[in-house]
């Protein structure tokens, strides 16, 4: 191959990669109420209710998705432990997100997975059920969302049906390569095909709410600030780049 085309393919090479960083660094600068907005704006579904923080982490956990669905364990033998096999495969800043159909009888996530996850460089677990060994999760740095916490240990319990496979969580639908922004007012997730459309319109609100936020310290009258009708514009903006 010549020099001309090797730099060329290497360029087509490297520039989806810079994107995708690009990308997911916008999308950690901002937070769920934004991006909740901007969905909102757009007439897009992807906030979620029912799952929050089981520790306080200091940042978002925000990355691309990759889905785990879970379903009751049927036969005596044994069987790969429920997330294991993603976790294995799962690339730095991906987060997971476990379909547990909303139990909160048993966990699906604990320490052990935690300590490997976080050795592997995930970006954060969302579970659509239960979990436990918090304490473990916070110790390494990992954010975690779910239900709740429960003591009771998946094994013998659940197993995992699918992975890389559509799931629900919390009744929206989520599928791998979504974005996903979970923060300590909640988890939002963002269908990959808007992904750029509803962080370029969320960048624009998170902007507006910082000027709004100025002009209350700055002594203008909240009802005024907050007014309808000051956002009419933002909502132009969603359609006119739609």
């Amino acid at each position: 191959m010549e020099f001309d085309q090797m730099l060329e393919a290497e360029v087509a090479t490297a520039a989806p990669e810079a994107f995708e960083a690009q990308l997911m660094d916008r999308l950690r600068a901002l937070d769920s109420c934004a991006v909740s907005d901007a969905l909102d704006t757009l007439g897009l579904q992807g906030a979620v209710t029912g799952l929050t923080a089981r520790w306080t982490p200091r940042e978002p956990a925000a990355g691309r998705v990759r889905t785990v669905k879970a379903a009751p364990k049927s036969g005596s033998g044994p069987t790969t432990h429920i997330a294991t096999p993603l976790v294995a495969k799962a690339d730095p800043g991906d987060v997971v997100v476990i379909d547990n159909h909303g139990r909160t009888d048993v966990s699906c996530w604990g320490g052990l997975l935690a300590e490997a996850a976080k050795q592997r460089g995930i970006a954060g677990v969302i579970i659509d059920g239960a979990c436990r060994d918090v304490q473990e999760s916070e110790a390494v740095g990992l954010p975690l969302f779910a239900r709740t916490a429960v003591p009771v240990s998946a094994r013998g319990r659940i197993v995992q049906e699918s992975m890389d496979q559509p799931i629900q969580v919390c009744g929206v639908p989520v599928f791998s390569g979504d974005l996903v922004i979970a923060d300590w007012n909640g988890v939002v997730f963002v269908p990959a095909a808007e992904a750029e459309r509803v962080i370029e319109l969320a960048e624009r609100i998170a902007e507006r709410e910082a000027g709004m936020s100025q002009a209350v310290r700055s002594g203008m009258n909240v009802a005024e600030v907050m007014h309808d009708s000051r956002f009419p514009a933002v909502v132009a903006e969603a359609g006119a780049s739609a």
